[in-house]
């Protein structure tokens, strides 16, 4: 039987997925559970009264860099305490954090900063080779372009991206085709399960949304351990309180390369980990206790 209620947990959603998203149906029936009831909200909606809440769990805002100024205005001025605290998410919303991780010896993709008027300059200095050029602030490769330095085509939809924005630029690994890409998933800094994703025939993003698949698999021991590097190398930043990540990365010349570290709205693979959501609720439930929950 569930428990009395004890705590109201606002689920931040989006427009793209206003209610509690499948994935995340176990984690809400636990919390329930243990007395914390789950309320879906849009992020943006102006009728939700977040004061109402003792905390807010980030899901499913996977429409935030699209409105970016919004959601930073959003972040500060809510109320109540981030499950993963405002100062991690606005660094993790930006993804030349992977710099910063570059700096702490993380070993990530090779990444170069470009502003939208300087990404033919920088396409032209890695001549031949084939790039991904994407948005810093961005999520389902959004305004993501793939293709060969130096060949027209390629030229052409680095000049049809929007001018505001500035861009990574990375050399496409093709070990991404060929071996898939690793998301391992942690809570509370303890490793839990992983997957690894690969793209539909024919294309190279590994989201749902254009055809890619995900599998439970356990990654070798060296993958890891670079994932736990990345997430040390975050706390090393300032950032030690991490309620939950996933390390996403690929590996390619024997060593797993870091893509991207998700703290704000990760799709968790919970569905296909239930013990994974009964560990997360358990946790939730400490920080909402007062434990470990700060703003």
């Amino acid at each position: 039987m569930p428990a009395s209620l004890r705590f109201r947990l606002a689920f931040a959603t989006s427009v793209l997925v206003p209610g509690i998203h499948p994935d995340d149906a176990h984690l809400a029936d636990c919390l329930r559970e243990r007395g914390i009831e789950p309320t879906a909200c849009v992020w943006n909606d102006p009728a939700v009264d977040w004061a109402g809440f003792d905390a807010v769990l980030m899901r499913s805002t996977w429409d935030y860099f699209q409105h970016y100024a919004a959601f930073l205005h959003w972040l500060e001025r809510l109320p109540v305490p981030l499950i993963n605290d405002r100062a991690l998410v606005r660094w993790n919303s930006d993804k030349r954090y992977l710099l910063d991780l570059a700096a702490q010896g993380v070993d990530i993709i090779p990444t170069r900063l470009a502003t939208a008027a300087d990404l033919p300059a920088c396409a032209r200095a890695m001549a031949g080779q084939e790039l991904i050029v994407k948005p810093t602030v961005s999520g389902t490769a959004w305004h993501t372009v793939r293709g060969r330095a130096g060949e027209p085509a390629f030229e052409a939809a680095l000049a049809a991206l929007p001018r505001d924005f500035r861009y990574l630029v990375q050399p496409f690994l093709p070990e991404v085709l060929a071996e898939g890409e690793w998301s391992l998933l942690f809570f509370g800094g303890h490793y839990s399960h992983a997957v690894i994703k690969r793209p539909a025939a024919g294309d190279f993003r590994v989201q749902s949304d254009f055809g890619g698949t995900s599998q439970l698999a356990e990654p070798p021991p060296n993958v890891l351990a670079s994932a736990r590097r990345a997430l040390a190398a975050t706390a090393a930043l300032g950032h030690a309180d991490i309620a939950y990540a996933r390390v996403d990365g690929v590996v390619a010349d024997g060593g797993f390369r870091l893509m991207e570290l998700e703290m704000i709205e990760p799709y968790l693979h919970l569905g296909a980990w239930p013990e994974a959501a009964e560990r997360f609720a358990a946790q939730l439930s400490e920080r909402l206790a007062g434990r470990a929950l700060t703003c």
